[in-house]
């Protein structure tokens, strides 16, 4: 079992920046692909981002492209999403997502995807 705790959420403006922790404990973290999702009232859960284990490959999903970065440090089991030039649509309860590699090497970028969740934590970007 993998427990994940998100922080770092918060209130800010439009063209601010936050960023997310994602701190994992549990089973070694160390062979799990992390991603980031988020949900706003009224709308399905949908994909940010999410990288492997070696962050050899990692993935956005168009609309924070260029704005948002994912980044980890296996070191303290620990993502990271630095999100930069926020946007309202932005707005979001932001949950961090952890799946055990295999093989074939994939990244999810739906919600069953993956097999463990945080409890979120609140992302809100006002105009």
């Amino acid at each position: 079992q993998v427990q994940l705790v998100e922080s770092g959420g918060g209130l800010v403006q439009a063209g601010g920046s936050l960023r997310l922790s994602c701190a994992a404990s549990g089973r070694p973290t160390r062979s799990y692909t992390m991603g980031w999702f988020r949900q706003a009232p009224g709308k399905e859960r949908e994909f940010v981002t999410a990288i492997t284990w070696g962050g050899g490959s990692i993935q956005y999903a168009d609309s924070v492209k260029g704005r948002f970065t994912i980044s980890r440090d296996n070191a303290k089991n620990t993502v990271y999403l630095q999100m930069n030039n926020l946007k309202p649509e932005d707005t979001a309860v932001y949950y961090c997502a952890a799946r055990p590699e295999r093989l074939p090497l994939v990244i999810p970028s739906t919600p069953k995807g993956y097999d463990y969740w945080g409890q979120g934590t609140q992302v809100t970007v006002s105009s």
